[in-house]
């Protein structure tokens, strides 16, 4: 059996390697603007849920493996009263610390499982999942070093816990593969509602 990650997020293909899972990757191209703008009033976790159901469709279409199961993904930070993505820019990434600097956030990854047999699309599940994150207090200096190295513009929340940005998190309430990108605990959850056991994924 096939699994196809619906996402060119590095981290994500690093979590799923290091459990035993050697996916075949395909992004999705969808227009998340255009899918959060076609809902009506989501609740946060409505919306990181809605996301990844539509990547997952998205590449569904694609797969050409009459045997496969497609994950898709998308974080996103509560912070404040405020859902944020991913910062694109560097004043935006060094705005949002100086915000985050000291306090926490929930960081919410949707998942969505579609299992494909005999080259249709039979079952489905989703879910999301919540941590909490604690922001440690960098220094001006140090925030300016990381803002410049690129790395908090195109992550969820303008932070990372596997790279450069674990450096300024106190610790985190909840599941660290989730804060990382993908929830092995909740993707083995929705693999199973789709009728796949994850055993039967790894790498032999």
């Amino acid at each position: 059996m096939r699994f196809v990650l619906a996402s060119a997020s590095p981290a994500r293909l690093n979590v799923l390697r290091a459990a035993g899972i050697e996916p075949t990757v395909v992004v999705s191209g969808v227009d998340e603007d255009a899918v959060a703008a076609s809902l009506t009033d989501p609740s946060p976790a409505e919306l990181v849920a809605a996301l990844a159901l539509a990547k997952a469709e998205a590449v569904a279409d694609e797969v050409t493996d009459p045997d496969a199961v497609v994950v898709g993904c998308d974080s996103m930070l509560w912070a404040g009263g405020e859902l944020v993505g991913k910062p694109g820019e560097a004043e935006v990434a060094r705005k949002r610390w100086t915000q985050l600097a000291g306090g926490t956030g929930e960081l919410l990854t949707g998942h969505a499982v579609l299992r494909l047999e005999a080259g249709r699309r039979t079952r489905q599940a989703a879910g999301t999942q919540s941590t909490t994150v604690r922001f440690a207090d960098p220094t001006p200096a140090e925030l300016d070093a990381y803002v410049a190295t690129g790395e908090p513009l195109n992550v969820a929340g303008g932070f990372t816990l596997d790279g450069l940005g674990g450096w300024f998190v106190e610790g985190i309430d909840g599941d660290p593969s989730s804060v990382i990108g993908i929830s092995l605990p909740l993707t083995r959850r929705l693999l199973a509602e789709v009728g796949v056991s994850v055993v039967n994924l790894w790498r032999s």
